[in-house]
C-alpha cells in the first residue's frame, strides 16, 4: 500500500476530488516535496498548494495545505491482525472567506466526508 501512497502523482487515480497534480521542482517524495493539486468539489474548482511535512517510509505521510484552503492532513499505515494493514486518513482544513470560512467548513463537512469515503473505497479496490 505504501507504494501507492508514496507515488503522489498517482493520487489522482483514486481521489475523486483530485483532478491533477503538478510538482513544483524535481522532488517527488519525502519531506519538502511541493505540488499543486487541482481540486474539484461540485462546482468549486481550485488549486491547492501542498507540501509534504512528514515522511516515515511504510508508515506515515503528512501534508500541509498552504494554498487557498489551509490546514494539514496525514496518511498513516499500521499493522493489524491477520497480517493486514490499517490505513487512517486525518484531515483538518480551514476554508477561505469566499467559501464561507468556518461556516463553509461545517456545511461542507458532510460532502467532503462522502467524497473521502469514496476515495478510501477507491484506494482499497486497488488491493483487492
Amino acid at each position: 500500500m505504501w507504494a501507492d501512497l508514496e507515488n503522489i502523482a498517482s493520487h489522482v487515480e483514486w481521489m475523486e476530488d483530485a483532478v491533477s497534480i503538478r510538482f513544483r521542482g524535481h522532488q517527488r517524495r519525502g519531506v519538502g516535496t511541493e505540488f499543486d493539486c487541482i481540486t474539484k468539489v461540485g462546482p468549486v474548482r481550485l488549486t491547492d498548494l501542498m507540501q509534504i511535512t512528514e515522511w516515515r517510509a511504510n508508515h506515515t505521510m503528512g501534508v500541509r495545505h498552504i494554498g487557498l484552503v489551509r490546514g494539514a492532513g496525514r496518511f498513516r499505515l499500521r499493522r493489524a491482525r491477520g497480517g493486514r494493514t490499517r490505513f487512517s486518513w486525518e484531515e483538518r482544513l480551514v476554508f477561505p472567506w469566499w467559501l464561507g470560512g468556518p461556516v463553509g467548513g461545517i456545511v461542507g463537512a458532510p460532502v467532503l466526508r462522502r467524497i473521502w469515503r469514496q476515495n478510501l473505497r477507491n484506494l482499497a479496490a486497488r488491493f483487492s
